[in-house]
């Protein structure tokens, strides 16, 4: 009898050791997974905003671009954010980048150098404008009591001796922030300008506050918002005893592109040299006022590319406005001929990105200032929260019409593939597949609960029948995953 109890303390202590390193084993794979998924949103949550330009006028923040750390992640595109104060002005300057700009909120005035002359364009919410690399330009709130927000795409240049962020190059400026002339030799600047070394000093070190500089109001009155103050002849005569510009001494020929003497020109004696050249120069084009491309009782969708807005071609990238309903959801699907970038704009959702080898890369909650990028190929999709709308803006890498490629619904891949070979390929009867394929009646948003919430109203046991799912999928391994260890 004592041996029989023995025995049976015996294997009740094996037991409870295979079940403790069973159990050990399912909590490090748990771990695994949910490091990799937290990895995840490292590399496709881009929350690390950073200062670009700080004053106390304004502030321009970015999201950088480039290799993602420790990946063979490239992401091609930096994205700014750019906030002014009332009556501020972004003083002149040129990126060695493309610049897309989209006016969030307040109402902007855009100047820049279209051909080899100054082009004015007013900006309001919900427009879209191109600044090309290289082009001379400046941004102005003149209104008062609101603030301009502008979001904006900035390329990722190998052109720029290596710097990974774009790089501004000031053609106003002082002490603070340093403008480009003065780099040259005093003398020679001195006698390409036709001023004395004095006056040049002077110049160049007056302006003190930044890049975005308060143009009236308790402070100050800076350089620049003089110039603006001034009538158009003053402005000229002013011009001409800095310059020496005299427009008939110049022939055309010879001014084929921008020079600075030409844009200081036109900047301070610009009403009539802009009032004839803004017929020439694209406009904006107002995202806002665009019918949707599509649209149902779950949400709608706007996409602006190169076809409708020749700008575009410029930079090479598209623009596309998204609102999904409470709950509501854009179908899973892929981009086939571009990297997707996304910015909240309103509400809270999920985005769910999956990796080539089927396992869940990253299934984050998102909120109003988070930006989100999509590799190439990689499936995804957006989930709006049940408490509210979910609005997300966005840019894409080519301008070219971007031909999303669905996977679940009414006009996606399960219905184009139907047929004996997609039903062997999941191992089910063509009956079965075509049951599952007519499910959703649907198609693009679909009216269907979130996932995540399921996921995480689900009770344990059935939190446990989706994790062994999961597993099942992942059990093909990363090698699946190109460009992964």
């Amino acid at each position: 009898m004592g041996k029989r109890k023995s025995l049976l303390l015996l294997v009740l202590v094996l037991f409870s050791a295979l079940v403790a390193s069973v159990g050990g084993h399912w909590r490090e794979r748990d771990e695994e997974e949910s490091e990799q998924r937290t990895q995840g949103e490292k590399w496709f949550l881009l929350r690390h905003l950073h200062d670009v330009v700080k004053t106390d006028a304004g502030v321009m923040k970015l999201v950088n671009g480039g290799y993602r750390r420790g990946t063979s992640f490239h992401s091609p595109m930096h994205i700014g954010f750019i906030s002014m104060e009332p009556n501020s002005l972004f003083i002149p300057q040129y990126l060695d980048s493309n610049l897309l700009l989209f006016v969030h909120h307040g109402k902007a005035r855009v100047g820049h150098i279209y051909g080899d002359e100054l082009a004015e364009r007013g900006l309001k919410p919900g427009d879209v404008y191109t600044i090309p690399a290289g082009s001379a330009f400046y941004l102005e709130n003149r209104v008062e009591n609101q603030r301009l927000h502008i979001i904006c795409s900035i390329d990722v240049t190998s052109e720029s001796m290596g710097w990974h962020a774009f790089q501004s190059f000031f053609i106003g400026g002082g002490n603070y922030p340093t403008s480009i002339l003065a780099g040259f030799d005093h003398t020679t600047l001195s006698t390409a300008l036709n001023v004395s070394i004095a006056e040049l000093s002077t110049f160049l070190t007056r302006q003190s506050s930044g890049p975005i500089v308060h143009l009236s109001g308790s402070h100050h009155t800076h350089t620049w918002s003089k110039f603006l103050a001034q009538e158009p002849h003053k402005r000229l005569a002013h011009l001409k005893r800095i310059v020496n510009f005299e427009e008939e001494t110049i022939p055309k020929e010879e001014e084929s592109t921008w020079s600075l003497p030409k844009f200081l020109f036109t900047l301070f004696n610009r009403e009539d040299v802009v009032e004839r050249v803004n017929h020439k120069t694209p406009s904006a084009y107002n995202l806002y006022n665009r019918k949707a491309d599509f649209k149902n009782d779950y949400g709608w969708s706007k996409k602006l590319d190169e076809s409708n807005y020749s700008p575009l071609k410029i930079s090479g990238n598209g623009v596309y406005l998204v609102n999904l309903s409470p709950g509501s959801m854009m179908a899973p699907h892929v981009n086939p001929t571009a990297i997707e970038y996304g910015i909240v704009l309103k509400g809270t959702g999920r985005v769910q990105i999956v990796y080539p080898n089927g396992t869940l890369a990253m299934n984050a909650r998102v909120r109003e200032g988070d930006v989100f990028w999509v590799p190439r190929y990689f499936p995804f999709c957006q989930i709006a929260s049940t408490n509210g709308p979910f609005e997300f803006f966005g840019f894409t890498t080519s301008a070219r019409r971007n031909h999303q490629q669905f996977l679940v619904g009414k006009n996606s891949l399960m219905q184009s593939l139907r047929g004996p070979e997609f039903a062997a390929a999941f191992g089910i009867s063509e009956k079965r597949l075509k049951r599952i394929a007519n499910a959703q009646s649907e198609q693009v948003i679909l009216p269907s609960s979130s996932p995540a919430s399921l996921h995480d109203k689900a009770t344990e046991p059935e939190r446990k029948k989706m994790v062994k799912f999961e597993r099942m999928i992942g059990s093909f391994g990363n090698d699946m995953i190109m460009g992964f260890d």
